[in-house]
């Protein structure tokens, strides 16, 4: 009987030694899937195609995330072509952002391979498609320079935080914090833009660029936009677009076009000179960052700070 007793004790002890060891494992295995991110200090490490995303995800990450951006000021991202360095920073990152509606059109395989092992998140993806602007070739495919309409902005940084608090729920409340602060200054940027364009003679608000990248600033913010290329500049402009638009500057007497940090200038300048020809003297307007921010470091190296030049620009121009 002692020695059935003693055994049993024996038993009870081994399984819940067992049982000790399965819930330190446990421990270990969550700790291990909260913290195993491949930035340092468990943090998560993320990468992003352009700029204005990238900017996103340090205002939402904080100090929770290892921020790295492939593109940087004055790159165009339609032409973009991913290097080895870009594919090992994409490879070695924890998830992707990246903006969709084929604007990192050059690297589309890749972001395809890539999402079928990581996360690898178009920001554009709560935006609903009767917010989108269609190309105008006659495709099925949307304008994607959306970050034009701050609200449009503001539903990408929700996709941000969506995907971050999913990754590292731990760390929720900080990511939701961030959003919110980040959030309420687009909403005042929004406010702030609309009070500025609308300083402008409503009709001198004419807006014409290298390439056609402003048609959600347009529809958002009361200007009519026209554009030298179409929406992507993988299409050059020709002689018959050159043409179209000078006559449409002499027509309409219009006193200023601007020229983009990261598109070429010589087609703009061409339609400057032929005005001129013409007998009506086109100014440069000045500069705007349209499909990259400016250098890092910068007021307009910002999200933020890129959307305030380029409104004070025109409107300094315009007005």
């Amino acid at each position: 009987m002692l020695k059935k007793l003693m055994q049993s004790r024996a038993v009870r002890r081994f399984l819940y030694a067992m049982l000790l060891v399965a819930i330190v494992a446990a421990a270990s295995g969550c700790s291990a899937s909260r913290s195993a991110f491949s930035g340092t200090e468990g943090k998560l490490k993320v990468t992003a195609t352009i700029g204005m995303i990238t900017d996103i995800v340090r205002n939402v990450g904080g100090d929770r995330v290892e921020a790295i951006g492939l593109m940087k000021s004055g790159v165009d991202p339609h032409l973009y072509k991913a290097t080895k360095g870009d594919i090992d920073k994409l490879t070695d990152a924890d998830v992707v952002f990246y903006n969709g509606l084929h604007l990192e059109g050059k690297m589309a395989s890749i972001l395809e391979k890539l999402g079928r092992k990581k996360p690898t998140v178009a920001v554009s993806r709560n935006i609903p498609e009767s917010a989108l602007r269609d190309m105008g070739d006659g495709s099925d495919a949307h304008d994607p320079h959306i970050w034009f309409d701050v609200r449009n902005w503001m539903s990408a940084t929700e996709a941000v935080r969506d995907e971050l608090i999913r990754l590292d729920g731990a760390n929720a409340e900080k990511y939701r914090a961030n959003a919110d602060a980040y959030l309420a200054k687009l909403r005042e940027l929004h406010e702030e833009t609309k009070a500025k364009i609308a300083q402008i003679p409503e009709k001198g608000r004419v807006l014409v660029t290298a390439h056609d990248a402003f048609g959600y600033f347009g529809e958002a913010y009361g200007i009519r936009v026209m554009g030298l290329q179409g929406i992507s500049t993988a299409s050059e402009a020709g002689l018959k677009d050159v043409s179209q638009l000078r006559d449409f500057l002499v027509e309409n007497r219009i006193k200023a076009v601007f020229v983009e940090s990261s598109v070429p200038k010589k087609t703009i300048q061409a339609v400057v000179s032929g005005a001129k020809e013409k007998g009506h003297i086109v100014q440069i307007g000045g500069e705007l960052f349209s499909d990259a921010m400016g250098e890092e470091g910068t007021a307009e190296g910002t999200y933020i700070g890129m959307v305030r030049h380029n409104v004070d620009t025109i409107v300094g121009a315009l007005k």
